[in-house]
């Protein structure tokens, strides 16, 4: 049986999904929604499906067996509640929202039907990730530092508190879910945060260019992660360092390093990030809509809302000064 796709979205990430699940045997990508008919056809074109502009149209449409969600953080919570209301698993794109209440309600209906999803932290696929995650295991890691330092996205919603939800909740996250990932949760947030450039160089900007966070992790362990969006295209980067009596182990989407007094079979090499993280991400849930085996996926909407719990928890520390403390990652829901 051949699996019928839908995407919502037509922005990159939509066609990154879109032309990997082209390739796969069994799948094919059946309707498209864009913000207009005229971009939802043109991205439907490509693959041979059919264009939409409303989300009831396609669903109606198309007997579809899951969607991909891609759209930007302030677009979500309609989409989920739909899709889960009419029993269609989802694949959706971090950041869940621009906070965390949204993501609250969508995980209560998630769970309440058992519903198949899967979260877009595709760094997790990474065979350099996975290394990581297994060592961090074996070691008690002192502290980690975690970096996310770039340029401002050109797109008017990024720029917006209101649209993206800020740097660190649209692109950071990803740095405070591969820290989770590898080292435990979090217990408690602080955070600073400034606006210093962005927000004369353009018009509209009410995001802060400039963050640093310090995290408590359950294990003791503590954590930094800054990041800015003030640097000229091109400069920058992403990283996590976890700092243990073995060394340092460096992590950047790139690669992994390894400290040379690590016991490991390639102590003091560089490991390569791997095959393509988004194919692993892809194959995974497809394996679970034909099989029922979620054991693949490595972040679902539960595990997701985590990390969205941290990075908003930011954001309200950046707001009042004060240190926020979370609860178990078990009563996240109440």
């Amino acid at each position: 049986m051949t699996l019928q796709i839908g995407i919502i979205g037509t922005g990159w990430f939509s066609k990154v999904h879109a032309d990997i699940l082209a390739r796969m045997e069994g799948v094919r990508v059946a309707g498209v929604l864009g913000t207009t008919l005229e971009k939802a056809e043109a991205m439907a074109s490509v693959y041979d499906a059919v264009g939409y502009s409303e989300l009831e149209q396609m669903l109606d449409g198309e007997k579809l067996d899951a969607v991909y969600i891609c759209v930007p953080p302030m677009s979500h919570g309609s989409i989920e509640a739909e899709l889960i209301r009419r029993g269609i698993p989802f694949l959706v794109e971090k950041p869940l929202s621009t906070g965390m209440d949204i993501p609250r309600q969508i995980l209560e209906q998630v769970k309440d039907k058992g519903l198949l999803t899967s979260v877009g932290y595709h760094f997790r696929y990474q065979e350099a990730a996975q290394v990581l995650r297994g060592a961090m295991k074996d070691q008690t890691v002192g502290m980690a530092l975690g970096r996310w330092m770039g340029g401002m996205p050109g797109v008017a919603w990024w720029r917006r508190q209101d649209g993206s939800g800020g740097q660190f909740v649209e692109q950071t996250t990803h740095i405070v879910d591969l820290l989770r990932y590898c080292a435990g949760e979090v217990t408690e947030v602080y955070a600073v945060a400034a606006q210093r450039v962005m927000h004369e160089k353009h018009d509209h900007v009410t995001v802060a260019d400039v963050a640093n966070v310090t995290l408590k992790l359950e294990s003791g362990a503590i954590a930094s992660i800054a990041n800015t969006c003030l640097l000229p295209d091109g400069e920058g980067g992403a990283g996590l360092q976890f700092y243990t009596d073995a060394g340092v182990w460096d992590w950047t989407p790139d690669r992994l390093l390894l400290p040379s007094a690590a016991a490991h079979a390639m102590a003091g090499q560089e490991i390569p990030a791997g095959h393509n993280p988004y194919e692993r991400e892809n194959e995974a849930f497809i394996h679970a809509l034909r099989t029922g085996d979620r054991t693949r996926i490595l972040s679902d909407y539960a595990d997701a809302c985590r990390t969205q719990e941290i990075t908003t928890a930011a954001l309200v520390s950046a707001d009042s000064g004060l240190p926020v403390q979370l609860k178990p990652a078990k009563n996240l829901s109440h």
